[in-house]
């Protein structure tokens, strides 16, 4: 009898378990798109008839946050909220520097050349990965390595 009973609590354990871990997996992560035109207005609400609260150049990334229509509502790398029209993001891979005075290396590895060093704050596509590496482009055409803890 006891048996029984443990077999039968172990069963609905089980099955309670998998339906989590389903629902869990089934939960995406926010959506990170980029800005893929020069400039972009960011503003307070769906439409061109409100304010703009700030502008921000090319690959700068985001966090989807809501859609409504063909306006979407984001979240940068500081928590900040606006709204951006669809057509001027793209599903590419952006990051943004996170800290100040970020080294751009020739290479992937921390005793290559520094190409270029950046302030907090500069959005860059990325190219590829490797490793702890991110090979990043920014829109004026300059190229290098960061190490993925100077961006978000």
């Amino acid at each position: 009898m006891k048996a029984k009973r443990f077999i039968k609590r172990s069963s609905i354990l089980l099955v309670a378990l998998v339906l989590f871990c389903l629902l869990a997996g089934s939960a995406e992560a926010a959506d990170r798109v980029a800005v893929k035109v020069s400039i972009a207005n960011m503003r307070s609400g769906p439409g061109t008839n409100y304010e703009v609260l700030w502008q921000v150049e090319k690959y700068h990334p985001f966090l989807v946050k809501e859609k409504k229509g063909k306006w979407v509502k984001i979240q940068d790398f500081e928590g900040d909220m606006a709204w951006i029209h669809s057509s001027l993001l793209a599903d590419m891979e952006g990051v943004i520097t996170s800290k100040s005075k970020c080294n751009v290396r020739s290479r992937p590895t921390t005793d290559s050349k520094v190409v270029f060093t950046v302030e907090r704050g500069v959005p860059f596509k990325v190219i590829k990965r490797q490793g702890n590496w991110i090979r990043i482009a920014h829109a004026d055409g300059e190229k290098g390595w960061i190490y993925k803890t100077l961006v978000w």
